[in-house]
């Protein structure tokens, strides 16, 4: 039975979220992801690497990170 649980990818001062397909094959490699879904992490990471911005939010939510000072 395949479920979908979110997948974060940190790059840089950005973080892209995205949901993926985890099918629980009951391998001892665990839970697999898909194939398609893979792909669509990378692109999104290589366009986040790029600052192409605009091309990542087409498939992910996008967050700006901002430091906060320590007090």
């Amino acid at each position: 039975m395949t479920h979908f649980r979110k997948h974060r990818i940190f790059e840089g001062k950005f973080v892209a979220e995205i949901d993926v397909a985890v099918d629980p094959d009951g391998s001892p490699w665990g839970p697999t992801i898909d194939k398609e879904d893979v792909a669509k992490a990378d692109r999104i990471r290589l366009a986040l690497r790029r600052g192409d911005v605009t091309t990542a939010a087409l498939n992910a939510k996008i967050f700006e990170l901002h430091p906060v000072a320590a007090e």
